[in-house]
């Protein structure tokens, strides 16, 4: 079972990372830079002017700052390269972060366009202690070519705001306050109309600002600034909302040389099949959904998921379903410099209660074929494995449905007999996908341009539409069973409101 399931109780540890030079990092780990390369600046139209949106290290340390009209930036650094921002690639990249993350807690949480959070409640021991953990995320993405700046703290909006001003510090839940009371009333990331009246009334940290009455600060400013510097005090911290469901049954396996043989990772995805096995059986559950994470050496991230019809914790069954699936990858699980952890998780999990197959063939033969269906949804899709279930209704056409074979369950509508006491059906067992009109002269039925002559008739059958499920009113048909002197028959209506025939089957 997962760690955080022990350490709910636990006071909570929030790691919060800012990339400050987001997009100019992501294009110069694209096209690599150089020290003979220009300052580089991003920029976007705010306010009918095109000012800068993101600053490299080589333009901030030559006086170059963000919000910066582009017009002075050229003034002052004529040979600037000018990008214009693209929100949805940095946001793309912050994603892949955020998915590296996980190696340290599946707790990640987007925060804004430049801002990562991590619950790290009870795990930081893994690595070392928290001061170890915080600076081990920071090193290795500042390996991958990314600025950042972290910090941990009890609260999200603690973290967020050392981070920005005071990198790398760890401050254990409680005492927030004299760690953020030195720090500019920036950093409770108000609003700019309140930050420049904080400033206009003399309060320039947030310490002076929580000196005051707050009484006075709700009439001026609201409640909600009150929850912000309360949450930032270490007082009524929010849990974060990770991008991902947490997994409550999950095994990781680290390495200390990354891996990149096949051999090697279906071994190490076995091994922990098997240890997720063990909780499981504990707690009478088995996995519907399972899903593989390759972390690899260069930060890139894999994930492959499977998706189960029936419950299980059999190892060989779950690693028969990966095989399947890493063989029909389009895009191979390329290991590059190979992967320095690979977990699994149990995403989706049901109850599963162990019963003697041996002693019920037919739950042998359920299993069989359950089996072969997840093989085939695993290889083909889950959508393309479908089930027929029968629907509630006496509209011909409406009379089953199709869903996933994995997702089929029981319905409590039944199957209606299609023959009666004589050797000929009532109905049709294949439908034409739309019924097709046709024209009739008694006793000539004409379909596809030939005559044909009905030699014997049966009806009407009257069936009436729901006219309770539907707004639009739909008029009432008479079927009729017909056979003509080839010895063909037809299951053919009448619409009662136009008159017109059509053709809706055909008996085999």
């Amino acid at each position: 079972m997962s760690e955080f399931s022990k350490s709910r109780n636990k006071p909570r540890l929030i790691i919060a990372l800012w990339f400050p030079r987001l997009s100019t990092d992501r294009l110069q780990r694209r096209e690599g830079a150089s020290a003979a390369s220009p300052p580089l600046v991003m920029v976007a139209k705010v306010r009918n002017a095109i000012a800068l949106q993101a600053v490299d290290r080589k333009a901030t340390q030559l006086g170059l700052r963000f919000g910066q009209p582009l017009a002075n930036a050229r003034a002052m650094l004529p040979d600037l390269r000018v990008v214009t921002a693209d929100e949805t690639a940095d946001a793309q990249l912050l994603g892949r972060i955020a998915d590296w993350c996980d190696r340290f807690t599946p707790l990640v949480a987007l925060d804004g366009a430049r801002h990562l959070l991590l619950d790290v409640t009870g795990v930081c021991h893994f690595f070392g202690g928290e001061q170890n953990m915080l600076a081990q995320v920071c090193s290795k993405l500042e390996a991958q070519g990314l600025a950042v700046r972290g910090a941990m703290a009890g609260t999200a909006a603690a973290a967020r705001a050392l981070a920005r001003y005071r990198k790398g510090i760890v401050i254990s839940p409680g005492n927030e306050v004299e760690a953020v009371k030195p720090l500019p009333v920036e950093a409770l990331g108000l609003d700019h109309a309140i930050i420049h009246a904080f400033r206009r009334a003399g309060l320039k940290t947030i310490g002076q600002v929580a000196n005051r009455k707050r009484d006075e600060i709700n009439a001026r400013f609201g409640s909600a600034t009150l929850d912000v510097l309360d949450e930032i005090l270490g007082q009524g911290g929010k849990p974060i909302s990770p991008r991902r469901p947490r997994a409550e049954y999950w095994k990781e396996k680290a390495f200390p040389e990354p891996i990149a043989t096949d051999d090697l990772i279906q071994a190490t995805l076995k091994s922990l099949a098997q240890g997720l096995a063990a909780p499981m059986q504990r707690n009478g559950v088995g996995a519907r959904q399972l899903q593989a994470t390759f972390f690899r050496a260069d930060g890139a991230v894999r994930t492959i998921s499977i998706a189960l019809g029936m419950a299980t914790r059999e190892p060989v069954i779950i690693m028969r379903l990966f095989r399947e699936k890493l063989d029909v990858l389009r895009d191979p699980l390329d290991p590059g410099f190979g992967f320095d952890l690979i977990r699994l998780s149990a995403i989706e999990v049901a109850r599963f209660d162990v019963e003697i197959a041996e002693l019920d063939s037919n739950l042998a033969a359920q299993k069989e074929i359950g089996f072969l269906v997840d093989r085939l949804a695993t290889r083909f899709g889950a959508n393309r494995v479908l089930a027929f279930q029968p629907n509630d209704t006496h509209i011909p056409e409406n009379a089953f449905r199709t869903v996933p074979a994995q997702n089929a369950e029981l319905s409590k509508a039944v199957w209606g007999k299609l023959r009666a006491t004589d050797p000929v059906p009532r109905r049709p067992l294949r439908l034409f996908t739309q019924a097709l009109p046709i024209s009739m002269a008694d006793p000539q039925l004409n379909w596809r341009r030939l005559p044909r002559t009905i030699t014997q008739k049966e009806g009407p059958e009257r069936i009436a539409m729901e006219w309770w499920r539907h707004e639009e009113q739909y008029s009432d048909r008479d079927y009729f069973r017909m056979e003509d002197d080839q010895g063909r028959r037809y299951w053919l209506y009448r619409d009662t409101a136009t008159a017109q025939w059509f053709l809706h089957g055909l008996f085999a």
